[in-house]
């Protein structure tokens, strides 16, 4: 049996275009609190290191994140121009 052998290297939907969008990276420098119905989201504050508008760079924002997450570490966010709303006093 002979095998198969194709030109082009193993490319994931990723790699091709079909599901890639830009993020931009987001270092957490606050931990704010958990959010969500049984507090599975943590809202953090994060500074925008990078962003395709210069206003954004530096900016300080709010964030829900779902998983683990630590200040220092850095986010990859789609959209740098949305922002969580406040978490309310009970």
């Amino acid at each position: 049996m002979k095998s198969r052998v194709t030109s082009r290297p193993y490319r994931s939907k990723l790699e091709a275009g079909s599901l890639a969008q830009e993020s931009w990276p987001a270092e957490v420098v606050e931990i704010v609190g958990r959010t969500g119905m049984s507090g599975e989201a943590i809202q953090v504050k994060v500074r925008v290191d990078d962003s395709n508008n210069p206003r954004d760079i530096g900016r300080i924002i709010s964030r829900n994140v779902l998983g683990p997450v630590r200040v220092g570490d850095i986010l990859m966010l789609r959209d740098t121009g949305r922002e969580a709303r406040r978490l309310g006093n009970r």
